[in-house]
């Protein structure tokens, strides 16, 4: 049975993530964000890296399988996008005895738009052994649905497209969940992508501990959230509760989103928009707050 959009607001659902967005009705998601288990199998990671065990799923599917479910899951959350909705979808390059799995191997299966790879260098400590250099980065791919056949979509503000294609920050180790990602990294996504609107529903179809729901919250939006972990929407559903002791973080990803003139003010005035130039001064010309680290809080 379809659910009706005002039971969808501000939810939680307890629920297996594909079985439940089947129930959800098409062309009701603004924007949605979300990193999903990573079929990662368990297995001992080490002294430096600790085990992802979950504390109501097994993340030990056969790999086929396990891709496809999520081209399933994908598809599914296709459907209940609106046209000119995006998806963030935060994942990771695999190795198994040697075989290497890429997440574009099951995304390009998918109906939808890869837009962009964004590398999420997590800034971790590195290993002194292994088969290959140490792996510190994670990806975040910008899925969209097109108007149109329009794959391009509209143009970012410029306080948001110079937050580059390179995102710095290390990963939350203050969480209940086994795989939590940072809370500034929601909110860059939903700053950029929701950019002057005051309404919208943001999406987290995997939100173990809460962290898109809390910077949905934080930052004016209705959330919608899935997880097969009773546990973690427990504690996402008490963490929203004391959402403004997070503001902090809200406030300084916001800092990061200023910027003096914008590429259409610089060009009208005919100064420097960036092209090359032999003047010693083009840095300087650009007038764009670099974007700093911050300590990262929450998924």
């Amino acid at each position: 049975m379809k659910l009706k959009v005002k039971q969808l607001k501000n939810r939680l659902l307890h629920g297996d993530t594909l079985e439940v967005l089947r129930t959800i009705p098409s062309r009701v998601i603004d924007v949605g964000v979300t990193s999903p288990p990573y079929n990662k199998q368990e297995k001992n990671k080490g002294w430096l890296v600790k085990n992802v065990v979950y504390s109501e799923y097994r993340d030990q599917l056969p790999e086929a399988s396990y891709q496809a479910n999520q081209v399933d899951v994908l598809n599914e959350i296709y459907r209940v996008t609106k046209e000119g909705g995006s998806f963030f979808y935060n994942h990771k390059i695999r190795w198994v005895d040697g075989e290497m799995f890429h997440p574009m191997d099951w995304l390009r299966k998918t109906d939808w738009t890869v837009k962009q790879e964004i590398i999420w260098d997590r800034i971790i400590a590195g290993n002194i052994r292994g088969w290959r250099f140490w792996q510190v980065d994670e990806r975040i791919y910008w899925l969209y649905k097109p108007v149109n056949d329009n794959k391009k979509g509209k143009e970012l503000a410029s306080k948001d497209a110079k937050m580059t294609s390179i995102w710095r920050s290390v990963p939350e180790n203050n969480n209940p969940h086994p795989a939590p990602f940072p809370l500034w990294l929601p909110v860059r996504i939903i700053i950029s992508l929701m950019d002057n609107k005051k309404r919208g529903l943001i999406f987290d179809p995997y939100i173990g501990s809460g962290t898109t729901a809390v910077a949905a919250k934080l930052l004016g939006f209705d959330y919608l959230g899935i997880d097969i972990g009773e546990e973690y929407l427990n504690f996402a559903a008490e963490r929203l509760k004391n959402a403004e002791d997070e503001l902090k973080t809200i406030e300084k990803e916001q800092e990061l989103h200023r910027i003096s003139e914008t590429f259409k003010m610089r060009k009208k005035s005919g100064r420097n928009v960036g092209k090359y130039s032999n003047s010693s001064n083009t840095m300087n010309d650009l007038e764009m707050e670099p974007v700093s680290l911050f300590p990262s809080t929450t998924k």
